[in-house]
């Protein structure tokens, strides 16, 4: 599933969010948006799910102009903050999420087991969610965003809060759905994490400043580090 941003801008007043956005993720492929906090990263990732309509611009999959009904089942969505009730089990958050996503009976149950062994929740299934940890509810997370077995990944800062062993786990994950044929599209403000991404937009001000293969970013820097692309932005921002 192709996803194309065409000169997508959004405004929340007065305030300029997005300007002019141009993007294209494909199948099979891990497409990182990278920026600062308030950069534009959630609202381009609530655009691309169907939950905000742009200002102006387009976004499609596979040529289909979103949103629609259909175009929004393609979606799986994971938020940033867990989108999971803590009074039930993890097991019955999947098969609420699932009633929910159309999924019904022996399928829905097998479905939901499934995915709790994807992200190391198999033995968890019957705990209340509330004695999870951050990471296992950033887990579940993933397993609900999953369910519906969609074609698309949206996943924003889905490794907040976690520690740096349990984040390798959950992009290990990530790269396994991207061989399998998902387009997964990933907001993040930690720099290394781009370093798992074949490509990487750089968001500053609302705006992308780059947006190419991961190596070719690093190759247009005299340090081989992606931060020195946002200082230039920074200090070009700052002579305007």
């Amino acid at each position: 599933m192709v996803i194309e941003i065409k000169d997508i801008s959004k405004s929340f007043g007065s305030t300029k969010v997005l300007q002019n956005v141009n993007l294209t993720a494909l199948s099979g492929e891990i497409l990182c948006l990278l920026g600062p906090s308030g950069a534009g990263k959630t609202t381009l990732i609530r655009l691309i799910t169907g939950a905000l309509d742009a200002d102006s611009g387009t976004i499609c999959f596979d040529g289909e102009r979103i949103p629609t009904m259909a175009s929004i089942k393609k979606v799986g969505y994971m938020p940033q903050n867990d989108a999971v009730y803590n009074d039930i089990t993890g097991y019955d958050n999947l098969m609420f999420f699932g009633r929910l996503q159309g999924l019904s009976g022996q399928p829905l149950k097998d479905r939901a087991l499934d995915m709790l062994a994807l992200v190391n929740l198999l033995e968890d299934k019957n705990k209340l969610v509330m004695n999870y940890s951050g990471g296992m509810k950033k887990r579940l997370s993933l397993a609900v965003a999953l369910l519906h077995d969609p074609e698309i990944l949206v996943l924003d800062e889905p490794t907040v809060g976690i520690d740096p062993l349990l984040r390798k786990t959950v992009w290990d994950k990530f790269e396994l759905l991207a061989q399998s044929g998902k387009t997964i599209v990933i907001s993040t403000h930690v720099m290394d994490e781009a370093e798992k991404c074949k490509k990487a937009a750089l968001i500053y001000a609302g705006s992308i400043i780059e947006n190419d293969e991961v190596v070719s970013l690093k190759a247009k820097t005299r340090s081989g580090s992606l931060e020195e692309l946002f200082f230039s932005a920074g200090k070009a921002g700052e002579a305007q």
